[in-house]
């Protein structure tokens, strides 16, 4: 909402708990996702690779495990830099450059040093982005490799259809996050930040529903009804 008044111009100030409190709960949701994406691409793996198992693998019990720990692992990951952001002293003027509270503008506004809290971001999001990454990177090399040996055509394309647009998903929102948090704090200038930043949590959300729900064949009819061609 915060981040909405912004843009819209209707209010530019926010208290020092206001912007730890926007910090922690973006990063949150945002490493949140990042667990999400890896989670469901094993779910492919395992619809794909061992379709005659999967309702056994992948019940219920196992589904919601999966999804608490994704939420859990987040919000205490991110607790991390948020506690060592509040540690840091601000001289002033605090205005942040940027349309949110990211790690970027507060460490640019601390007069002490950052260097402890910018190599702990950096181990973290390492760990965390590059490392669902690579999780989903593997599911999606045995995905590929199992779709390659079907005999047929029309089973490799229905094969590659269930898992098409969540690839599409994990290739957008990879390559932003990556080259958002993936590097020391200030290696990028913060006009580039702003751009990609706009890209990674507007845009793509806004993608995400046209991409899950155009492979859907029932939109797809409506769609031809009301935009015939």
């Amino acid at each position: 909402p915060k981040i909405l008044a912004i843009f819209l111009g209707s209010s530019r100030s926010i208290s020092f708990s206001g912007c730890i409190l926007q910090f922690y709960f973006t990063f949150s949701f945002g490493c949140t996702e990042q667990f999400l994406i890896a989670v469901m691409a094993y779910d492919r793996y395992l619809a794909i690779c061992y379709p005659l198992h999967y309702s056994t693998i992948m019940n219920t019990s196992l589904s919601c495990r999966l999804a608490l720990g994704c939420w859990l692992g987040s919000f205490l990951i991110i607790g991390i830099p948020a506690y060592l952001v509040t540690k840091l002293s601000f001289c002033g003027p605090n205005v942040i450059d940027n349309f949110y509270c990211n790690l970027d503008s507060w460490i640019l506004l601390s007069c002490t040093d950052t260097r402890f809290i910018e190599l702990t971001f950096f181990f973290m999001a390492s760990i965390v982005i590059v490392g669902s990454c690579m999780l989903t990177l593997l599911s999606y090399t045995y995905i590929i490799s199992t779709i390659l040996r079907i005999p047929s055509t029309k089973g490799r394309q229905k094969a590659f259809s269930t898992c098409s647009s969540h690839l599409a998903v994990v290739i957008i929102w990879y390559g932003s996050t990556i080259f958002l948090f993936v590097k020391p704090s200030k290696a990028t200038t913060l006009e580039k930040t702003k751009v990609v930043s706009i890209f990674s949590m507007i845009l793509v959300p806004l993608l995400n529903p046209l991409i899950y729900t155009l492979r859907n064949r029932e939109v797809r009819d409506i769609l031809r009804n009301v935009f015939p061609t």
